[in-house]
């Protein structure tokens, strides 16, 4: 069992690898744009992020001008996923209480890639176990692959036998930098830190007049 779940880490890892790879190269191409200063010397622009439509923990379907009000964080995974989602989603807990600490409220979102097993109640669950101001949301298959697919993340389900009820999905793994009324405005790796997340929303914020 052990050496079945460092496979399956490995496996994230190096999909995630991968996918980042392409994103930086081909995705996220340079444009001018009002918050140049606000990236440190990394690249954004491209048509990423937009209008989606999902279910919140409530049940209740929402697009994204009723989710994103604030400056928010955004990430795609799934409920079950053993090592990387927790991770990713601590750390972007954390950025939202340090911003909190300097007087600027942020929200960070979990949107399910998963939607055959995460009910509107589980990604609820699972967000509020790291953030009570974390939205969880899920959708439909078709709603989950529209807002996958406006955001450019990947995500698929690894191999398992048909009725294995633990399996685990594949997906990228990028943090999305999101401003009300705005949109993306940049993205954020698994290696960047609390402070660096906290930093560069900050930054996006104030530049917007936040």
């Amino acid at each position: 069992m052990q050496d079945r779940t460092i496979a399956i880490l490995a496996s994230v890892i190096v999909v995630s690898a991968v996918v980042g790879a392409f994103f930086a190269k081909d995705v996220f191409a340079p444009a001018g744009d009002a918050f140049s200063d606000c990236r440190g010397g990394a690249v954004a622009g491209g048509d990423i992020g937009g209008p989606f439509e999902l279910v919140n923990a409530a049940g209740q379907t929402v697009t994204d001008k009723d989710v994103i009000t604030t400056p928010s964080i955004v990430y795609f995974g799934f409920t079950f996923c053993p090592d990387v989602c927790p991770l990713d989603n601590m750390r972007n807990a954390q950025a939202v209480d340090i911003l909190k600490e300097r007087g600027i409220t942020a929200t960070p979102v979990f949107i399910s890639i998963d939607p055959a097993r995460d009910t509107p109640e589980i990604v609820g669950k699972f967000a509020m176990n790291f953030h009570d101001r974390m939205i969880g949301l899920t959708g439909s298959p078709q709603q989950v692959d529209a807002a996958s697919k406006a955001y450019r993340t990947f995500y698929s389900k690894q191999e398992s036998e048909a009725d294995d009820p633990y399996y685990l999905m594949n997906h990228s793994t990028f943090s999305y930098l999101v401003l009300p009324d705005i949109g993306f405005v940049d993205f954020v790796g698994r290696e960047d830190t609390p402070e660096v997340v906290a930093d560069r929303l900050e930054c996006f914020a104030k530049a917007a007049g936040i």
